[in-house]
């Protein structure tokens, strides 16, 4: 314990230490933060809005949104701030919780991701079942099982880490506090059986989960094929964002993670990939390549610019009556949304 008090905080090297490059990388890395929080906030409040997106597809694509937006805020701003300065530090409590969150939200969404493509394959290979398997209840059950499991995958990385002792140096060389760049610094030389642990509790759960999903998709897909290609070009959409999703999220995490704890000099590309390009291309991916939430995007924004137009120009009397009929049907459209899940497949 002495030793670790030794350490009170951590400099980070950051992206790069050339003070040109940190200016030129300010600018995208700003875009990519409100790209991410814009477009998962469209998508939160499209779905919640919207009577046609009440299926369970579109009630996990508004939670992975919520994660996406939640796992970027202690991340982003802190590497843009850290741009702006040559000297970059985290102290020893926030580093740990840098670590708590990061894996606490990558560990849900590993879940997450395993329970939409249950989900679609439910759709798609036994349509007439759907909706009684695919009720409001067990929806509800699997995002508790995707909170509950990232929870204790971050808490053991946690332990893990905050048991080893700090005495210095206290140089990351990264822009984010991580488990390995961390194990570097310790005083003690990780134990394998530490090694195997973190492993196993890292880059082996998204190796499996990875190889779950593959053979889930290639299952729908060969469904599909048996079906015919008439009707399900929508599903195969559908099946096409969500493995792009995946590819782009578990690669980067099998790289980082399922290796014997050490550091290159590709991991902090991997890591910008897995932290900040996922979360912004999520929203990307499930917008551009989904009709129907195009469609109600549209819907939307029609609607409030029809509203924000007659403020413009208001008469009193029908003014009034008119929000109030708007207010009521939103009321009722979000309750429908709540409590009735509707199949669009």
């Amino acid at each position: 314990m002495e030793n670790r008090n030794n350490v009170t905080e951590f400099v980070l090297l950051g992206l790069t230490q050339n003070p040109e490059m940190q200016k030129v990388l300010f600018v995208p890395f700003l875009l990519i933060y409100l790209v991410t929080i814009a477009g998962n906030l469209l998508i939160m409040v499209t779905i919640v809005a919207s009577r046609s997106l009440g299926s369970p597809m579109y009630f996990f694509l508004a939670y992975l949104s919520f994660i996406d937006t939640v796992y970027s805020l202690p991340l982003l701003p802190k590497l843009i701030t850290d741009l702006l300065h040559q000297k970059k530090t985290i102290s020893f409590q926030a580093c740990m919780t840098q670590v708590f969150i990061d894996h606490l939200f990558a560990g849900v969404e590993v879940i997450l991701l395993v329970v939409m493509a249950y989900d679609r394959y439910i759709a798609i290979c036994k349509p007439l079942h759907y909706l009684v398997i695919m009720n409001q209840r067990v929806c509800v059950l699997m995002l508790l099982l995707a909170s509950t499991g990232g929870f204790l995958h971050s808490l053991v990385q946690f332990l893990f880490i905050h048991q080893l002792p700090f005495c210095g140096p206290n140089v990351i060389d990264n822009f984010v506090c991580d488990m390995y760049p961390l194990l570097k610094l310790a005083c003690t030389t990780p134990t394998p059986s530490l090694d195997s642990s973190m492993i196993a509790n890292g880059g082996a759960i998204c190796t499996v989960v990875f190889f779950i999903l593959l053979v889930s998709y290639g299952v729908i897909l060969h469904s599909l094929k048996m079906h015919g290609a008439g009707g399900n070009h929508k599903a195969f959409y559908t099946c096409a964002s969500h493995m792009t999703v995946v590819i782009l999220f578990f690669v980067p995490c099998i790289f980082l993670y399922a290796r014997p704890s050490s550091t290159l000099p590709i991991d902090k590309f991997m890591t910008v990939v897995l932290t900040f390009l996922t979360p912004m291309l999520n929203p990307l991916v499930y917008s551009l390549r989904n009709e129907e939430m195009k469609n109600a995007m549209r819907k939307l924004w029609s609607k409030t610019v029809t509203l924000a137009g007659r403020g413009l120009y208001p008469s009193v009397g029908h003014d009034v009556h008119s929000i109030t009929e708007s207010i009521n049907a939103f009321i009722i459209n979000d309750c429908t949304l709540k409590n009735h899940f509707l199949w669009v497949m």
